[in-house]
Formats: C-alpha cells, sequence, structure tokens
C-alpha cells in the first residue's frame, strides 16, 4: 500500500468510525510511517499478530483512537501495558497536546516504543520499562495522571489495581475491552470500589473497517477517593486472589 492509497483508506475510515479529519497530511504520513515501521521491526521482533495493511488501520490505529474522546486538553495520561504502543503512539500523533507516559514491564517493547515515539517526533513523550505494580509505589507516579488507559493487558478485576493507584483525585481510568467486558464489569464492582473507583460510564462502540465491525466497550471509571496504601499488591497475589 502506498501512502496515497493509505491516506484515502484512513481518512474514509475515521469518517466512517466519527473521528475528526486528521488535522493535516503530516499526520498521516506519521501513522503512515508507524505502520510501516512496525511491520519491518516486527520482521525480527514480536509486535503484532496483525500483518494486513488494512487491518492495522482499523484494529490498530482506529482502536487506539476510541479513547481520545475520554481525554481533557493537556491531560497527563499513562498507557499501562503499552505492548508495541497501542493506544499512546497513535495518540501522541493524533494529539499533540497531550503528555504521555507509556508503561511496560518489557525493556525491549519499551525501546522500541520510546524510539518510535523519536521517529515520530511525538513531544511530551516517555517510555518506562517497568511492573505497574512495583511503580503504582512510587511517589514519582501514583496519583500523579489524569487519565490512566489500559488496552488488552488483563482481566477488569486484575487491571483495576494495577491502574487506579496511578490516577489522580477526579482522574479517570478508562480500560478498553472486547464486548465481554461487561462480563468483566460486573465481576470487578467490589475491586473498583475497594481502590477508590467509581464507574461513570460505559461506551459500546464497533469499529467499522471492511467487511463484519469489531465491538469494542471503553469503561470509564472516576477516581472518588484515594486508593488504600497497601495496594497494588504483588502480583502473584494479585492474580491468585483478585479483590
Amino acid at each position: 500500500m502506498n501512502f496515497n492509497e493509505f491516506n484515502d483508506f484512513l481518512n474514509t475510515v475515521m469518517a466512517h468510525n466519527g473521528f475528526s479529519p486528521l488535522a493535516d497530511e503530516a499526520q498521516s504520513r506519521k501513522f503512515y510511517f508507524l505502520m510501516q515501521h512496525m511491520l519491518e521491526v516486527g520482521k525480527t521482533m514480536n509486535l503484532t499478530a496483525i500483518k494486513e495493511e488494512k487491518a492495522i488501520i482499523v484494529r490498530h490505529f482506529l482502536d487506539s483512537l476510541t479513547v481520545e474522546p475520554f481525554l481533557p486538553k493537556n491531560a497527563k495520561i499513562l498507557d499501562v501495558g503499552c505492548g508495541a504502543g497501542f493506544p499512546c503512539l497513535p495518540l501522541g500523533i493524533f494529539r499533540p497536546d497531550l503528555a504521555i507516559t507509556a508503561l511496560d514491564s518489557t525493556e525491549k517493547r519499551i525501546n522500541y516504543v520510546q524510539s518510535t515515539a523519536n521517529s515520530l517526533e511525538i513531544p511530551h513523550f516517555t517510555a518506562i520499562a517497568a511492573r505497574a505494580e512495583e511503580l503504582a509505589h512510587d511517589p514519582a507516579h501514583r496519583a500523579q495522571y489524569d487519565v490512566v488507559t489500559a488496552r488488552a493487558v488483563a482481566a477488569l478485576p486484575v487491571l483495576a489495581e494495577l491502574c487506579l493507584p496511578f490516577v489522580r483525585l477526579g482522574g479517570s481510568f478508562v480500560a478498553m475491552k472486547a464486548k465481554r467486558g461487561e462480563e468483566e464489569l460486573a465481576a470487578a464492582g467490589r475491586a473498583i470500589a475497594r481502590l477508590g473507583g467509581a464507574v461513570l460510564q460505559t461506551k459500546s462502540i464497533t469499529l467499522v473497517g471492511e467487511g463484519e465491525g469489531d465491538e469494542r466497550l471503553l469503561i470509564e471509571i472516576k477516581k472518588v477517593k484515594p486508593t488504600p496504601a497497601d495496594l497494588p499488591r504483588p502480583y502473584a497475589r494479585i492474580l491468585k486472589k483478585p479483590l
């Protein structure tokens, strides 16, 4: 797919899915670079199972941007378990006003995400290799973020314990889930409350590309009181006995 084909398809599917048009061609070229770069690096590094270009546009780029309406202007964002850079890299391209921190426990992936962000000239972007349940006890990060995002990381009862400690009072945690997120939410109510959160809203989305749409559920959880100091627990305990 050359750039013109990419640009036409990207803008078409963005319009079909209700996204604002890209500010200028430079943004589209950054998305094109991201796709090409990810596919090239992916030849020697496990970044994504999705290799088809149009599927990458819909299932990685647009999927990442579904969280964008939840992010206030100039917000300080933490992307927990960022993996190959989703949603943080598309968000950085689309919303250069955001101050984004990407977090993943795998140093090799974090190095890829940071170098890619540098190549894309995304401002205010930092990538950290650390475990969320450990970094959340660091005063420099605990209760410091306006919005925390997480995409395809863990079941919501576990994910809430990893993410809510990072959220400032009045801020929010947005879990990016597939359709089964409704079941996870039903199982996570007690954990969310104990961690200082309250469910603000859920938003169902069907991503339309070519063929059948992919169903998504965004769960916005507001931080209404401080997370108890002993949380999060070590990861083995989180998995063995969710809150």
